[in-house]
């Protein structure tokens, strides 16, 4: 429950949080928190843990395309005994899917929306948690459910063997194929868990951003990373409905005998035919109405945190702030009307085709308006070249590249020829993987300190940006070739066709790159841990950021603040004369004069340079 107070300079209306008491135990403190940065940091852990998780998956399917059929390092004997360790090529099936579901559905989006979007809103905006604390404790707690769903679908009949596209009849049908039965079933409503679970975050975070920012805070003085958190919520309660009941009505198809993405007719392995009249058409519909806009869910969060991060480390205000602004929303927007990019190949009208091909393209217009401004924030500052700076350049790099190969892909006629090969994985993994990751690494070094009260290793944060980006491209630039020399992805084993096998030298470079990058993130996961407890201590603005957080102490108190902050400017307001500082915080109504130090060395400058004019 939420009640709203008048503001104490009329300026803006806040929603506080009623009946929000500090928590009286351990199990209402850590477990059952309804505080948002314990929540965020819970979110924190448990995606750091899947993406060990989705890491191991995606290096087993690398160890398959680079060493066919040879036994797997230490866990083979154990999983595959009757196979002498080899993965076989059911399993590899499941490998992919669930390498994908992880990696999408228990890392990258929640460690955006749950770990990110949880701590950083009420801190950015001045309020002292999220409209509804209990909500948002039931949207990580839902997580576990879909967790559990995705487990058990995984160890029942080996797991779900369709990719994590769905696609019926593959899915539909429990005679179509190998993990097609219950695995699929359970599949299903791991999704529909995950579904209800980012659903209550983005109702959550729509209402407190909409309606608890701090007096003076107006939509146009909200960082970059709001906007981005801001309009992802958007997405995601806009768009994620449509794949929850697609979800609902997979799983009565298989429960219950509707048929609405099966038609009549069809015998599979010798079953009876089926009786129905649907469409399996309808499920790409609906699965991609949802999914495109999902690829801006797991970008546009960083988007925001990046250029927040870059205009800090670079010493200058954003470039364009209202442009950024505008292309993340011209983003969002066209998002929801180009899935049909995905379905060139399943048949579809020329004209229509031509549609979703220019307003695909069109999303590369606002997409380089951003990586404009990013560039011209590097440009001519005083770039601090740290950890997050590296990452946050990382992100950027991978950006570039993911989206130059995606505009290949909006072309009718060149998606219809790169369709399914490794050309597509490259793109979505220079996308998702590249740049959304690093974007992440380079978060969780900028506010750590606000989140443990302590700094991360600049060493180990460099080793391992390093080593991560060398692995990374390693693994992913090859891909590209392997797509235009036609590798279809989802193969066991590519190489039983002739005019791929000279491809498997390729494949064992690239997984030799995985493996290096896999490696790297122990030193993640080591610093995270070290820095917790051992790192040095880091006061309430250890960047000289000029956002509302850095106003709080480091760890913030329950309730976040001790006093209600009052915002009079912009959120990027670097390269200005405050009294030693050149920043001036949101909660500093106007610079302060120079020490008369500094004053004289600024009148002997002007001085000289007039004398040299």
């Amino acid at each position: 429950m939420s009640v709203l107070n008048p503001s104490p300079t009329g300026l803006q209306p806040i929603l506080k949080p009623q009946a929000h008491h500090a928590p009286g135990n351990f199990i209402t403190k850590y477990i059952f928190s309804t505080d948002h940065k314990v929540i965020a940091i819970q979110f924190l852990f448990t995606t750091l843990l899947m993406m060990i998780v989705g890491g191991a998956l995606a290096l087993a399917v690398r160890w398959q395309l680079a060493f066919p059929w040879e036994s797997m390092p230490i866990v083979g004997p154990w999983l595959f005994a009757a196979e002498g360790g080899q993965i076989s090529p059911e399993f590899y099936t499941m490998l992919f899917t669930m390498h994908a579901t992880v990696m999408i559905f228990l890392v990258i989006i929640p460690i955006l929306a749950g770990t990110f979007g949880n701590f950083l809103i009420p801190l950015m905006i001045g309020a002292d948690d999220m409209a509804f604390p209990k909500l948002n404790m039931l949207s990580y707690w839902f997580m576990w459910p879909a967790i559990a769903c995705f487990g058990m679908s995984f160890a029942y009949a080996g797991g779900p063997a369709a990719g994590w596209t769905s696609y019926p009849i593959l899915a539909d049908l429990p005679q179509a194929a190998p993990g097609s039965g219950t695995a699929q079933t359970y599949w299903l409503l791991g999704v529909t868990f995950i579904g209800f679970s980012s659903m209550m975050g983005s109702i959550n975070y729509m209402t407190t951003i909409i309606n608890m920012r701090a007096p003076g805070m107006t939509f146009f003085r909200m960082p970059m990373t709001i906007w981005g958190l801001f309009i992802t919520a958007i997405l995601q309660a806009f768009a994620l409905p449509v794949l929850t009941a697609g979800g609902f009505m997979q799983v009565t198809d298989r429960l219950l005998g509707t048929c609405f993405f099966y038609p009549s007719g069809l015998v599979i392995n010798n079953a009876a035919p089926t009786v129905g009249g649907g469409q399996a058409l309808l499920w790409q519909h609906l699965f991609w109405f949802y999914s495109h806009p999902a690829v801006y869910i797991m970008l546009l969060p960083v988007m925001g945190m990046v250029s927040d991060m870059l205009s800090c480390m670079c010493r200058k205000p954003l470039f364009g702030y209202k442009p950024m602004v505008i292309s993340m929303s011209a983003i969002a927007s066209l998002g929801f009307i180009v899935w049909g990019h995905h379905m060139y190949t399943s048949g579809m009208n020329p004209a229509v085709g031509m549609a979703f091909m220019v307003a695909t393209m069109m999303i590369a217009l606002p997409s380089a308006v951003k990586t404009f401004n990013w560039t011209a924030t590097i440009w001519g500052g005083k770039v601090q070249f740290n950890t997050v700076t590296l990452n946050c350049i990382g992100f950027l790099s991978m950006f570039i590249v993911g989206g130059l190969s995606g505009i290949f892909m909006a072309a009718v006629p060149v998606d219809v020829y790169f369709h399914d090969t490794y050309f597509i994985v490259a793109h979505f993994h220079y996308v998702l993987f590249g740049a959304t990751l690093f974007g992440v690494f380079a978060a969780i070094q900028f506010w750590f300190p606000k989140m443990f009260g302590r700094m991360m290793n600049e060493k180990l944060g460099k080793t391992h940006f390093v080593l991560t980006f060398i692995g990374a491209n390693g693994t992913f630039f090859p891909m590209h070739f392997l797509g235009m020399q036609g590798m279809p992805r989802r193969y066991a084993d590519p190489y039983l066709h002739g005019y791929l096998e000279h491809l498997l030298p390729m494949n064992q470079f690239m997984t030799i790159s995985a493996i290096v990058m896999g490696a790297a993130q122990i030193l993640l996961f080591i610093n995270i841990f070290y820095s917790m407890f051992w790192g040095p201590k880091a006061g309430r603005n250890p960047w000289h950021a000029t956002t509302l957080e850095w106003t709080a102490p480091s760890p913030p108190p329950h309730g976040n603040f001790d006093v209600l902050p009052i915002v009079f400017h912009g959120p990027n307001e670097y390269a200005v004369h405050n009294g030693d500082h050149d920043f001036l915080m949101q909660t500093e109504k106007e610079c302060q004069p120079p020490k008369p130090a500094e004053a004289d060395e600024n009148n002997d400058t002007d001085n000289d340079q007039e004398q040299s004019s």
